[in-house]
């Protein structure tokens, strides 16, 4: 969840901030500073059981899952913490500060964070130009949405009980109702 905007900063104060925070996590958009806050105990597990899901899928793989401690870059002034981001850029994992190529971001959405989620930070991840798939799982009901980049442009696909998730930009597939084990809707 995010708390109010901040007035403007630039980018090397941004910077030097996040390295020497270590009890906030901030979002940078373009000189606008958003702190970050917690989320409910539903948007926690759902964000545990994914990873978890996708953690185990990938062993093997090229690609490698990252939580909402890690910081991705998608362009040289924006700068954000998904709640789960997928790299199968072996730069990422030489590196140490923050994904730079991600190929799948994934966003918990919580009543104060859809708005921005489907939004602005949505443009921004479509600008993105590895980007593959964005996912969005609601914690009001067992309902994901996957976009996905194609050809044509950026299509929707929509998930609700007994189905099965499909994410092609890492070659994974896998049930809505683990994603949502133990939630109560």
């Amino acid at each position: 969840m995010a708390l109010p905007e901040y007035p403007f900063m630039d980018i090397e104060d941004y910077l030097l901030l996040e390295r020497h925070s270590h009890n906030a996590r901030y979002e940078y958009f373009d000189g606008e500073l958003r702190m970050l806050a917690g989320g409910s105990l539903a948007y926690s597990l759902i964000k545990t059981n994914l990873t978890s899901i996708i953690h185990g899928l990938l062993r093997g793989s090229s690609c490698t899952i990252y939580d909402s401690d890690a910081r991705v870059k998608l362009s040289a002034s924006r700068y954000v913490y998904p709640d789960a981001t997928i790299s199968c850029d072996p730069r990422d994992q030489e590196q140490d500060e923050e994904i730079r190529y991600p190929r799948v971001i994934v966003e918990v959405l919580s009543p104060t964070t859809e708005p921005i989620d489907r939004g602005r930070n949505f443009t921004y991840y479509r600008e993105c130009p590895t980007l593959q798939e964005y996912v969005m799982i609601d914690t009001r009901s067992m309902h994901i949405e996957v976009y996905r980049r194609e050809e044509r442009g950026w299509m929707l696909y929509t998930f609700g009980p007994q189905s099965e998730i499909e994410l092609q930009g890492i070659n994974i597939r896998f049930s809505i109702e683990d994603v949502y084990e133990r939630i109560k809707l």
